[in-house]
């Protein structure tokens, strides 16, 4: 029997290969502590005919008197996707411990529900799709079960009035949350991978949008800051240089046969004319000549005397001159006016990301290579930008940088269906109730967008004056 401890779940499993004569099964099991401080994950793999529910009374690296309770799977699809749903969790975990936990009541952004929501929002939200929804499980919490299921966006100006006494206590949360995973843990080999899939990728979502709503709160209620000390990487900005892009086809959307959200689908062809693209994205330098000329200064950016600083996660910095600007749609837009250039459409975004000069198509912008650190600023690498030369390995055939990671990356696109899209049946409004109000699509990925969300079909999008996001721009000229 070999046992590995820790929250990086996946990351450790990736290391072994498993061979032998006999079958070999993982078991995915937790021991839980008193939230918010402790939460010990375990896998243990064996050899053995039992794959199901199982308590494990004691193993090497258990520390706890307390069985490890938990499923085993057999080593393939169904173990490497709950093996990924294990490390999502620790991922969330591990941002709820950087908290002060007087901040859970809190509200950084007026336009988002406190932050004790989201920390029930993450399991009620796997209980509710894979639980309750797919496998029609008896609710043990209903209350529970409403109040966390839903995010919300209001319009502009409509922030929600409720206090920190309507919501539960923490205490209360964490004891949902533990009966949830233990249930949902029990359930996942019977669920659809597909249901499995999109409570992962739910959960990776958010692992990024709550790092957003984290960045608002003050240095103080960040623990453990000594640990993520303010990088100083920077200098110059890069000249400005257009690349030339080829009229050319562009795929969109996503395989009819691969997991997808249903605004991926279907998958359609559009013809591209040239057009000519930064060859990188707008620096913190270039905007600045911007902000000098009367425009305001992005929502990341503080000003002290004569000085600008960049607000980074966990503390101030002199602002990095060739690090990408974050702003909003708006912003974006008026900027590239003032330029007199444009915003890439989505196509276009595809064209010269995907697409390469003797007409055929990557899967990624540097190839087919899965994603590595080598070819960018993703999957939580960092909490903040780099600058925008950083990982040539990671350009697009066009010799393009940073398409994905480093700051997702505004489009002129409004977000809508593709032809042929259909809803959700199980999440009907995930896409459709974001199609009538303005937002805009945003393509290639951020400092803590996860590897599996860099799918060149996948969309992301939100409101043109949302100022949270880590959202970045590049200029484009047309005809």
């Amino acid at each position: 029997m070999r046992v590995f401890a820790g929250p990086r779940i996946g990351t450790r499993l990736g290391c072994h290969n498993f061979r032998g004569s006999r079958r070999e099964f993982l078991f995915l099991g937790t021991v839980r502590e008193a939230w918010p401080r402790r939460e010990h994950l375990y896998n243990i793999v064996f050899t053995g005919p039992n794959v199901g529910n199982r308590t494990i009374k004691s193993c090497a690296g258990n520390k706890s008197e307390q069985p490890l309770r938990g499923r085993c799977y057999e080593t393939g699809s169904d173990f490497a996707l709950a093996a990924e749903l294990y490390d999502a969790r620790a991922r969330t975990d591990e941002m709820f411990w950087l908290l002060d936990p007087a901040a859970l009541y809190e509200r950084p952004a007026p336009e988002r529900h406190r932050l004790i929501f989201y920390l029930g929002h993450l399991e009620a939200f796997d209980w509710n799709q894979i639980c309750r929804g797919a496998l029609e499980t008896t609710a043990f919490h209903s209350m529970f079960d409403k109040l966390f299921e839903f995010g919300i966006d209001p319009e502009p100006g409509q922030s929600p009035a409720d206090r920190p006494s309507d919501w539960p206590r923490v205490e209360e949360v964490a004891r949902y949350n533990a009966e949830v995973r233990r249930r949902v843990d029990e359930s996942l080999a019977r669920a659809p991978a597909q249901i499995v899939q999109v409570a992962l990728e739910h959960r990776l979502m958010h692992a990024e949008t709550f790092a957003y709503l984290m960045h608002e709160l003050p240095y103080e209620r960040k623990l453990r800051r000594a640990a993520h000390a303010v990088r100083q990487d920077s200098g110059p900005p890069p000249e400005a240089r257009m690349v030339d892009i080829a009229e050319g086809e562009a795929t969109l959307g996503q395989d009819p046969a691969a997991f997808g959200w249903d605004n991926e689908f279907a998958r359609h062809r559009m013809r591209v004319p040239s057009f000519r693209m930064a060859r990188y994205k707008v620096t913190n330098g270039e905007y600045l000549r911007f902000v000098m000329e009367g425009a305001a200064a992005p929502h990341f950016w503080v000003r002290q005397g004569e000085q600008w600083f960049y607000r980074g996660m966990f503390g101030l910095r002199p602002l990095p001159l060739d690090w990408p600007v974050y702003v909003t749609h708006e912003e974006a837009a008026a900027y590239a006016a003032w330029r007199a250039k444009s915003l890439p459409s989505e196509e276009q975004f595809h064209r010269a990301a995907y697409g390469s000069p003797d007409g055929g198509e990557r899967a990624y912008p540097w190839g087919g290579a899965a994603p590595g650190p080598r070819r960018g600023n993703f999957n939580f690498r960092r909490w903040d930008p780099e600058p925008v030369t950083a990982h040539p390995a990671g350009e697009s055939a066009f010799g393009i940088a940073q398409l994905a990671g480093n700051g997702w990356e505004w489009t002129s696109t409004r977000f809508g269906p593709f032809p042929g899209f259909e809803p959700f049946p199980f999440y009907p409004g995930y896409s459709a109730n974001f199609f009538a109000s303005p937002h805009f699509v945003l393509k290639g990925g951020s400092p803590r967008t996860a590897r599996r969300l860099l799918r060149r079909s996948f969309r992301n999008w939100f409101r043109p004056c949302y100022p949270y996001v880590y959202a970045t721009f590049r200029l484009v000229e047309n005809g």
